[in-house]
């Protein structure tokens, strides 16, 4: 596969989650006009799905080879916090069969998306759990792998899991401390956490295992990629 099979609506989620995708003319029209008028009717007309979903693509083949030496065979059940449509996890399901994937995720989208940092509040949404789930199907994830839980009404899976991943989300948009208590309840020891943050010291304090595993200096947040094990209490 070198591209995702994307429905229009989907598309026009994943340029609100990876606004890096659209073309600069869009990005003018989205200052110009703004996020309201640029979501609702911009891209129902001006967006190409197909070039979106080649771009998406090939975003979630780079994501998925910062993180792939450390995903090993037996690794079976993976968590996603705030990952999106779940590119990621299909680049992973095209390398390792038979997993079964977890998704965390609101189930709307903001009225006003902001990118920067919530600290403990942890409003943002913009995503929808059908358009996600169809997403997901149509891309060859199997429905019995699939377990979609909205964050806001649902009660929250409590099996362990081999994986769990959080890239761009928790800690790098919200604090990590507000999913600390509920990591720590579906970790084994050997659990791998994978997620971005500015702060990459501090988790020395919170698990026994800490690696840098990707440094973006060049962006605004010069955040750092790193893989966690083990909490310490």
């Amino acid at each position: 596969m070198i591209t995702f099979n994307l429905p229009k609506g989907a598309a026009r989620l994943i340029v609100l989650q990876r606004i890096e995708l659209i073309n600069p003319f869009l990005i003018k029209l989205r200052k110009f006009f703004g996020r309201y008028i640029f979501s609702n009717f911009i891209t129902k007309y001006f967006l190409n799905s197909n070039l979106i979903a080649k771009k998406y693509h090939d975003v979630m083949l780079k994501e998925f080879s910062t993180i792939e030496k450390f995903i090993k065979i037996e690794d079976k059940s993976f968590l996603s916090i705030g990952g999106g449509m779940g590119g990621l996890e299909l680049i992973i399901n095209q390398t390792f069969k038979n997993n079964d994937y977890y998704f965390i995720e609101r189930n709307y989208v903001s009225e006003k998306v902001k990118y920067g940092w919530g600290g403990m509040i942890n409003e943002e949404g913009y995503n929808n759990l059908d358009l996600q789930k169809t997403f997901l199907k149509i891309n060859e994830m199997n429905e019995s792998q699939i377990k979609i839980f909205d964050y806001d009404n649902d009660n929250l899976p409590e099996k362990k899991f081999d994986v769990i991943i959080s890239l761009l989300s928790l800690d790098y948009h919200y604090d990590f401390n507000i999913y600390v208590e509920y990591l720590k309840k579906v970790s084994k020891i050997n659990t791998k956490i994978i997620f971005d943050t500015i702060r990459a010291e501090y988790f020395k304090k919170i698990f026994k295992n800490v690696e840098i595993i990707r440094s973006d200096e060049d962006t605004v947040h010069k955040s750092k990629r790193i893989i966690c094990s083990q909490f310490l209490s």
